[in-house]
């Protein structure tokens, strides 16, 4: 990993030309939400941005305006250097203020929103490394009902959400890219640099779309992963279904599941570094057995590792995922989970994520099963969910329910056709 870097509000920032951002906020708004459709006139769309992305916030709006729908924004200020609003927060806060819950408010927020676009960027890719990785976590856990808010509403086909990134001077010298470069791979990775970059969307979302309906068509019980640094067994669990291309996130050339947290059984090390709260965490291992977490170890911040791991069913596997490298348009690591959970290289990439499930891997209708229902099904339920990559060579192989094994995945490739 290059020496550690951070960028100063002296660099000036790279902006996109105006087209590039007009279709840039078009593929969010009038594709990535509702699923693919878009929004409709008189929906409500809250827009989350920091001040380092308002280029690409006042595109979304206008966005929205043109779609007829209506703009909700959450503005937050940078933190910096002499102005860390975030750091400052975990330092002085009390007990009662880590663990307050604005509840009214959040209430109405999610009673309010039909879709949120959520624009991650960063000032300072360093704004909490000194912060208390407890303190952090405990604020965290304090917002969990707005979260289960937002997943019921989902499940009832009322909500969507997308992700997507907008490149700083602090992220391009994180990943040692210039912010032309970083910029390159946002263009490129999102079609931007198409004339039309929805319709190269919806050619991904079906290309996609034949290997989802592949890998469920196949009675797969359990996944045996392998590779010089995996050997590592998930099981599926039952009226699960695979899914990607949903718009969620843009870009998404994944193809994931969540599986049973229950029959996770092994070890898997990771090549990737990850950021979380503002703070770098390199040389991941994870230990399973009976489906927790056993050991975790780092070489770099296992303090905050150990910790999250500590949250609240964040020692329990939420989500499987594979990228095909034949998918992919990126070709760098960018410092952001977002795009190195997508990228690609010569062996695409899998990573696994701890903590929460994603309920659309439910094989019916998510809006009629109950808490306890989810519990007896083996989906995990945490206010957490942390992304964890390695693009090195593996092979994964199901086994079927009637005893006998196919490789699905390898060399970087799935193995379908």
């Amino acid at each position: 990993m290059p020496e550690q870097t951070i960028a100063t509000q002296e660099q000036s920032p790279y902006t996109p030309s105006a087209e590039t951002l007009e279709r840039y906020a078009a593929v969010l708004v009038d594709f990535a939400l509702g699923g693919g459709s878009g929004v409709k006139p008189g929906e409500v769309v809250r827009i989350v941005a920091h001040e380092c992305a308002k280029p690409l916030y006042a595109a979304l709006n206008r966005a929205v305006w043109r779609a007829g729908a209506h703009a909700l924004g959450h503005y937050l200020p940078d933190d910096l250097p002499g102005c860390n609003i975030s750091r400052d927060f975990y330092a002085l806060a009390s007990e009662a203020q880590l663990d307050f819950f604005p509840e009214a408010y959040a209430r109405g927020v999610i009673d309010q929103i039909d879709h949120q676009v959520t624009i991650l960027a960063d000032a300072d890719m360093h704004a909490l490394e000194d912060s208390d990785p407890a303190r952090i976590m405990r604020a965290s856990k304090a917002m969990k009902p707005m979260l289960d808010w937002r997943t019921q509403k989902e499940n009832e086909g009322r909500f969507s959400w997308t992700l997507a990134l907008y490149g700083t001077p602090a992220m391009a010298a994180e990943a040692s890219l210039s912010q032309e470069e970083y910029w390159e791979q946002i263009i490129h990775a999102c079609f931007l640099d198409q004339e039309d970059p929805i319709a190269r969307w919806r050619e991904v979302m079906s290309r996609t779309g034949e290997y989802i309906d592949r890998l469920n068509a196949l009675p797969i019980e359990r996944l045996q992963v392998r590779g010089e640094d995996a050997d590592l067994t998930i099981t599926l669990g039952e009226r699960r279904r695979w899914a990607g291309g949903s718009g969620r996130n843009i870009p998404s050339f994944e193809i994931f599941t969540s599986p049973d947290w229950r029959g996770t059984e092994g070890w898997i090390r990771f090549n990737q570094p990850l950021y979380r709260y503002g703070n770098l965490v390199e040389g991941i291992e994870l230990h399973f057995a009976s489906g927790r977490v056993t050991k975790a170890t780092a070489t770099r911040n296992e303090p905050l590792l150990k910790e999250m791991i500590a949250t609240e069913n964040a020692d329990k596997i939420g989500e499987y995922s594979l990228t095909d490298a034949r998918f992919s348009r990126i070709t760098k690591f960018m410092v952001e989970t977002l795009y190195d959970e997508n990228v690609g290289g010569p062996y695409g990439n899998t990573h696994i994520a701890v903590g929460k499930s994603y309920h659309d891997c439910y094989d019916g209708d998510p809006s009629t099963v109950s808490k306890e229902r989810w519990a007896e099904l083996g989906f995990n339920d945490s206010p957490v969910h942390t992304d964890i990559v390695s693009t090195t060579d593996r092979t994964v192989t199901a086994r079927l329910r009637d005893g006998s094994e196919r490789v699905i995945y390898a060399d970087g490739r799935f193995q379908l056709d």
